[in-house]
């Protein structure tokens, strides 16, 4: 076995290993990649080397940011008012809460960025209603987790920013635009599969659409989707960075949570940027621990032999583009989101390419991967919260959840052949 072999498996077979042990990810990651060096006889002064190397990066400076800014948004009372707006839109359709629901994750997403937040936010208000109007418990779950899904395509989006400094060369602001078509397209493929759903298990109406009103809850919302405006209008126009966007978007979003809205008071900030740090810690020490990851990943020319593997399956772009989603949503069942995204990338972002697949388009689809990853077991984080933001066993919302996974499935599908969807706004407004 050459030195390079042995390095290959020890890398990334110590790896999932300890995945399966449930090691916690940044561990096995840095003992992975600890373990590696010493099989090469590489300086372990390189790891700590490559750590700081990987956080040490003005672009990552937005990811802390974003992050601040939806805990701010998020627990500052705004979760209402967006419900309340997407009532107003879509509330009067058969099945209508869960409509709402849909369009509800649509808007907060942009604000949030997370699933996880979308997920404990939203879902903690619209489950019990909907279970309250006659919606089944794991149905009304089991929309709540897949829409959330849509928070992680709508800008601004921080696992955007972690693809497009791993990537690198690639525009935040493009990647920003890229978000909002395969976004809205994810939330119609749920709202088809919502309504037939609905339709056979006659799930109630709600008030007919009433056009007065929705201009009213959409001026109540302004403050809040005015967050989203400051930050991609900014960024695209070239106004300011992506980094200098999310800062002014955490004094804006403090605004209006504590003297707009008031749904925050100044001790609430303060548990609001504790939570920021425990997040933030994780999401840092990742990054860190990845950077080194990936120099071991390159220093063995693994892209290069998964490249190699992968084209000598099949020449055809259609089926290698099929085998890099396929790749993606295996590791989505056992990893988070953020750690795919940092080793991923690196290996399979030259072979999309290579097949012509353009890098935006490409981030967009390991976003969506990755947001289906959060849903399927084992490690499927924002099950987890569904499952007990709604009281209901893990096991009757993957079930539930079966339909809507097709519908993600039959989206991620759409944006890898017909490019456009990703594309059409960057372009226009590049």
């Amino acid at each position: 076995m050459s030195p390079e072999t042995l390095g290959t498996v020890v890398l990334l077979g110590s790896f999932f290993v300890m995945i399966m042990l449930r090691f916690p990810i940044a561990y096995a990651v840095g003992i992975s990649t600890v373990l590696c060096l010493l099989t090469q006889g590489q300086a372990l002064t390189i790891l700590p080397n490559q750590m700081v190397r990987g956080v040490w990066s003005y672009s990552l400076m937005a990811v802390p940011f974003f992050i601040t800014m939806g805990v701010l948004m998020g627990t500052g009372g705004i979760s209402e008012k967006l419900i309340a707006l997407a009532n107003s839109l879509v509330g009067w359709m058969r099945g209508g809460l869960a409509m709402v629901n849909i369009v509800a994750s649509y808007f907060f997403g942009g604000i949030s960025g997370s699933a996880s937040a979308d997920t404990a936010s939203l879902g903690s208000l619209l489950i019990p209603m909907m279970v309250n109007e006659g919606y089944d418990a794991d149905f009304s779950t089991a929309v709540t987790i897949t829409s959330s899904c849509e928070g992680l395509l709508v800008p601004p989006s921080h696992n955007m920013v972690i693809y497009a400094t791993t990537a690198g060369g690639i525009s935040v602001g493009s990647l920003f635009l890229a978000g909002y078509l395969p976004g809205a397209l994810l939330a119609v493929s749920l709202m088809i599969g919502s309504y037939i759903i609905s339709v056979k298990r006659n799930y109630p109406k709600g008030e007919k659409f009433n056009i007065m009103n929705f201009f009213k809850q959409l001026l109540t919302s302004f403050w809040a989707l005015a967050a989203i405006i400051i930050v991609v209008v900014g960024v695209v126009g070239g106004v300011f960075t992506a980094t200098e966007s999310a800062a002014i978007a955490v004094i804006y979003s403090l605004i209006v949570s504590v003297f707009i809205y008031k749904g925050l008071n100044w001790k609430g900030v303060w548990k609001s940027l504790e939570q920021c740090i425990e997040t933030l810690a994780i999401v840092l020490i990742l990054i860190a621990t990845s950077s080194a990851f990936g120099y071991c990943l390159t220093l063995l020319h693994v892209p290069d032999t998964a490249a190699n593997l992968i084209t000598g399956v099949s020449d055809n772009p259609i089926v290698i583009a099929l085998l890099l989603n396929v790749i993606l949503l295996v590791l989505g069942c056992i990893m988070d989101m953020a750690p795919i995204i940092l080793i991923a990338t690196p290996i399979l972002l030259p072979i999309a390419t290579s097949i012509g697949i353009d890098p935006i388009q490409f981030g967009v689809m390991v976003i969506l991967n990755c947001g289906i990853g959060l849903l399927t077991p084992p490690v499927g984080a924002v099950l987890f919260i569904g499952s007990a933001v709604g009281k209901t066993p893990m096991e009757k919302v993957v079930k539930a959840t079966l339909p809507f996974y097709l519908c993600m499935i039959v989206t991620l599908l759409l944006i890898t052949f017909i490019p456009q969807i990703s594309l059409l706004i960057p372009n226009l407004l590049s």
